[in-house]
């Protein structure tokens, strides 16, 4: 199944829009950060060339950001990064072993489908009734940076000097769509490093231009 990644710019024009498609959302990740002690999400005053348009910036399947998670939470344990033998491989075993440490973890403890990262720095995803009876927990742009250069150099990365990234979706993929394949050759974390580098995209420019990073 497919997922896209979506950009969507912090700017007053979107957000103090009476039509601003995300004002609930905007409003539940505002309540889950002043419960955290934390600022609510940045709103920017309008800049040229940041419109509000919410644009997409990547894609990929869901088994292939499982398959990156799954290298993150071996290395995060101390295990060594190999390659998943199977299409999801032990990644809901390695879900129930390290369940603590998956929870705590920007990359893994977020819903597939829906959901958010925003560009507010705080250590872990932040999780309510409310969000988890809606998109799920809140993840944050900075810690999701954090823990893709962690595990980038398993997987032959330089976080510091990485690859191009691939060519965002030209149109909404539906999720009954197959994802766009991996462009980076077929080595044995080819899917891993196709996640790896639209996400570490999508959290670069978020911060880069105070965007939310959108599931979809």
């Amino acid at each position: 199944m497919a997922c896209d990644l979506w950009l969507v710019p912090l700017v007053d024009v979107l957000c103090h829009s009476p039509d601003n498609p995300f004002a609930e959302e905007l409003a539940d990740y505002d309540a889950a950060l002043a419960e955290a002690g934390l600022p609510p999400v940045p709103v920017l005053g309008y800049v040229p060339g940041m419109s509000g348009d919410v644009a997409p910036v990547a894609g990929f399947d869901y088994a292939a950001l499982h398959l990156l998670r799954r290298a993150y939470l071996l290395g995060l344990s101390g295990l060594p990064v190999t390659p998943a033998p199977e299409e999801e491989g032990d990644y809901q075993q390695l879900l129930e072993m390290f369940e603590t440490s998956a929870l705590g973890s920007h990359l893994v403890w977020h819903f597939d489908h829906a959901g958010a990262y925003v560009p507010v720095d705080f250590p872990h995803p932040l999780v309510n009734d409310t969000l988890l009876a809606g998109g799920g927990p809140l993840g944050s742009s900075h810690g999701l940076l954090r823990e893709l250069s962690a595990v980038a150099p398993a997987l032959g990365i330089d976080p510091h000097n990485p690859p191009a990234p691939p060519t965002p979706p030209r149109r909404p993929t539906r999720l009954e769509e197959p994802a766009e394949p991996p462009v980076y050759g077929d080595g044995p974390f080819a899917r891993e490093r196709h996640v790896w580098l639209g996400l570490h995209t999508a959290a670069t420019r978020s911060l880069a231009q105070g965007s939310m990073i959108v599931f979809s």
